[in-house]
């Protein structure tokens, strides 16, 4: 070993090795690599620079946000070990015939509310007071709103021992040391020029967000010439597929299990070894939460566990963001028992006089399209689905969707599906089908969400009819009334009267879900043949019962 002591980082692997702190495999994995190469005569381990950072960071950086506001960080151990190893491991460059810090690349993988943010800043403004003069520091993000974050609190921890701006200074570009002019100014997707600066170090805040290399590109480009970069990826998982931060940890991974040999880069991975565990021993979230008890609640967290049990969108959510286990946005959205249940059947009959909502989901002329009403009883709380199905003839002749499950001509003899003539739907023919009902059982529509596409001939004969129309923006604007059809469906509040095609449509749901976990419906694995309309209808018709639920309920009454 090296003539100083690792101690932050041997205490940590002490304390794991004993059980005393619960760690996951990856990390594990890691620190062990990190133990054996405090060995190798190929580095050296020096913690001067490490320890003077830690002291300035436990004295000197106060932070901004309750409960812990205007007080100084105490360090927990794994983050006291994490700013040893970076800052301590040297090899000797023979371009620059000496030692230089080892790592350049950066992966810290940790769930959210763990402290990883200001954690970062402190380093930061550590640069900023006591660094090499000189720097030009990034916080940089996907958005504008993210990179502030970071900057902020930076700026914040800089006025708290600077009120007065006497050795430095903040604009709406950068704040600065006005003694030894190191900057550090922000950086996302939206900012102009990202190329062309000399950046001496980069910290890229929940990188999960970016759908492909630009960003960090531009910061790793801008450090080509520096002898010693610096680029720290501090993230939460994330739900885009195939993005950027689904490259980077594939690399990191090979660097973990030395299937790829690059000793400059550390991959400090906080996850859980299965999705089982989670749900099953309480003392492993610590793998993915290590500040767990301090920083992040314990409340907080076992209160999205009971969430999660309930309701797919939070489980998707809290497993992605607390556990740092990628989520699959193909998966199902429901299971079978979530809408396959006995309902009893019901006649339009019964409703006879009464206000119904209503909802269409028109696809292009040459495919399926989905027309949908919604009824209540006084003191029923179900709610009442009435559907009808419209598609061209040609569809049952050249059509994939057999062999996903639909019987489009079983299903029209049914009376569930309109088969029209020719190659279209005739789209003024979904108006004619409100209008039938109004005539047949004097159910008069209160009003018809619908979707900008294709909608002209339609509105013009819902308008000849006298029926009002709303637009309805599709895409994560129906995130609220997907997860109220979840509910309510897991609550068998819903009687889509057993038909079949509205059973093949939400079966065919998946679940597509944000990093602010706002949701929308997707197609099953993305397949064209596993048709979704009816579930989008239903869908359209939630957000149109969302907005006019107090009126619509009054007349009901």
């Amino acid at each position: 070993m090296n003539n100083v002591y690792a101690n932050y980082l041997m205490q940590y692997w002490d304390e794991i090795k004993q059980g005393k702190i619960i760690a996951g495999i990856e990390l594990k994995t890691e620190l062990q690599k990190l133990i054996n190469d405090l060995n190798n005569p190929k580095y050296r381990y020096d913690t001067k620079e490490a320890y003077i950072r830690i002291a300035f960071m436990e004295n000197l950086c106060l932070q901004n946000k309750k409960p812990f506001y205007n007080k100084p960080l105490k360090l927990l151990l794994w983050q006291k070990a994490f700013i040893e190893v970076i800052y301590s491991f040297k090899k000797y460059s023979d371009e620059l015939n000496r030692w230089i810090r080892r790592f350049q690349d950066i992966v810290l993988l940790i769930a959210r509310k763990n402290g990883k943010t200001t954690l970062m800043a402190a380093d930061a403004h550590t640069d900023l007071r006591i660094g090499d003069g000189g720097m030009d520091i990034v916080c940089t993000s996907n958005d504008d709103r993210q990179a502030s974050l970071l900057w902020n609190e930076v700026d914040g921890m800089r006025r708290r021992i600077d009120p007065k701006n006497k050795k430095t200074h903040k604009n709406m570009s950068q704040i600065e040391n006005l003694e030894t002019n190191t900057k550090i100014f922000k950086m996302s997707s939206k900012t102009q020029n990202k190329d062309g600066r000399n950046i001496d170090k980069a910290y890229f805040d929940e990188s999960h967000d970016a759908q492909d290399d630009e960003i960090a590109a531009a910061c790793q480009k801008s450090m080509s010439v520096k002898e010693e970069p610096f680029f720290i990826n501090l993230t939460t998982e994330g739900f885009i597929n195939d993005g950027y931060l689904d490259n980077k940890l594939i690399y990191a991974r090979k660097v973990l299990h030395e299937e790829i040999e690059d000793d400059t880069f550390l991959p400090w991975l906080y996850t859980q070894d299965s999705e089982q565990e989670i749900w099953q021993d309480e003392q492993s979230w610590y793998k993915s939460n290590p500040s767990l008890g301090v920083i992040k609640k314990w409340s907080y967290l076992r209160g999205e566990i009971a969430k999660s049990k309930v309701d797919k969108s939070t489980r998707m959510h809290t497993l992605c963001k607390d556990f740092n286990i990628k989520q699959n946005n193909a998966q199902a959205w429901l299971m079978l028992e979530d809408y396959d249940y006995p309902t009893p059947i019901y006649d339009l009959e019964e409703f006879k006089g009464s206000l119904c909502l209503g909802a269409v989901d028109l696809s292009a002329t040459t495919d399926l399209s989905d027309a949908k009403i919604f009824l209540m009883k006084p003191n029923d709380k179900t709610r009442y689905i009435h559907t009808h199905y419209f598609i061209p003839e040609s569809k049952l002749q050249d059509s994939n969707d057999k062999e996903s499950g639909a019987k489009y001509a079983e299903w029209a003899k049914q009376g569930t599906l309109t088969i029209c003539e020719g190659n279209e739907v005739d789209i003024a023919s979904v108006a004619d089908w409100f209008y039938q009902i109004y005539k047949d059982y004097g159910i008069r529509l209160y009003i018809c969400g619908y979707d900008q596409r294709y909608a002209k001939t339609f509105l013009d004969r819902m308008d000849a009819y006298g029926f009002d129309c709303e637009m309805i923006y599709q895409g994560f604007a129906l995130s609220n009334a997907m997860k109220l059809v979840e509910a309510d469906l897991k609550s068998r509040l819903i009687n889509y009267n057993q038909n079949e095609m509205d059973k093949w449509c939400l079966g065919n749901t998946a679940m597509q879900m944000d990093n602010r976990g706002q949701v929308r419906p997707i197609k099953v694995n993305n397949q064209a043949s596993k048709r979704i309309d009816g579930a989008v209808t239903l869908i359209i018709l939630y957000e149109v019962f969302r907005r006019y639920k107090n009126d619509f309920m009054e007349q009901v009454k």
